[in-house]
């Protein structure tokens, strides 16, 4: 017999956050009848400057199948925080949880516009993206490789071995779910190969907490210039340089004008 599922969630914590999350969303998309394009992701959404959805697209889901299926997978995956011993553990989960909902986000972005532009495959311009796949997949393919003993459960009823899981789910989904995102989870898969591999590392609470002060930031602004949110606190406006935008905080009379950096200048390694 199993531990209660008291003490499971209290091994799990921030997984048990997460699911709550995307549970309570779920049920207010619900409730409120709100369709996967009010808050889904696609390449032409993100051209136009919704970069707010690259959040609200990984914590949404619209069917209860999809809800269900993610969220036993995290589950499972949740081990991941009592694996201090292997230089995992809570604070490792959450550091790169949020690395990779936003890398996996923009890695399908990149690949939507490689299609659209070089390829001129136009169907991939409006292909909305929602769910927690990516981040699913990302932390299978982490886990394949940090601790390939392990076994993934879904629905308490399939266990399969963690170390095909990734490309194993990947095929299943999109032959059992023929909308699955195909280029969102292997997205997932990329980005999880990089953590595992160490080609992405370095991340401590510091950055974590600077890294979500950045997506706080750019989901604020970016949700009030396309319109989507109205913050009466909040005005943004162009001045002396009309590409230049401009943030004015209601009450105050101050405006702070952002500077430009010429990209092409910049080099980060």
């Amino acid at each position: 017999m199993g531990k209660p599922l008291f003490y499971e969630v209290m091994e799990k914590p921030a997984t048990s956050c997460i699911i709550g999350i995307c549970t309570t969303i779920w049920f207010y998309i619900q409730k409120k009848n709100i369709g996967y394009q009010h808050v889904g992701i696609s390449y032409e959404t993100a051209i136009e400057g919704h970069y707010w959805r690259l959040i609200t697209s990984a914590f949404s889901h619209i069917s209860v199948i999809h809800l269900v299926f993610n969220m036993s997978a995290l589950w499972s995956l949740g081990i991941v925080e009592q694996l201090d011993y292997l230089g995992l553990g809570i604070a490792y989960y959450l550091q790169y949880t949020l690395v990779l909902v936003v890398l996996s986000g923009l890695l399908v972005l990149g690949i939507y516009h490689i299609l659209i532009q070089r390829f001129k495959i136009e169907y991939f311009r409006r292909v909305t993206a929602v769910g927690y796949s990516c981040v699913v997949f990302g932390w299978m393919t982490i886990l394949s490789v940090k601790q390939p003993s392990s076994k993934l459960d879904l629905f308490g009823l399939i266990s399969l071995p963690i170390s095909f899981a990734p490309f194993e789910s990947l095929i299943f989904t999109s032959i059992i779910v023929p909308q699955a995102s195909f280029l969102g989870h292997l997205s997932g898969i990329i980005v999880g190969y990089a953590i595992a591999w160490g080609l992405i590392h370095g991340m401590t609470n510091y950055w974590a907490v600077s890294m979500l002060g950045w997506i706080v930031l750019v989901f604020v602004f970016s949700l009030k210039r396309s319109g989507a949110y109205d913050f009466n606190f909040l005005e943004i406006e162009s001045v002396t340089d009309p590409s230049l935008p401009s943030v004015r905080f209601m009450g105050n009379s101050r405006t702070l004008q952002m500077s430009s950096v010429p990209l092409g200048g910049i080099e980060i390694a």
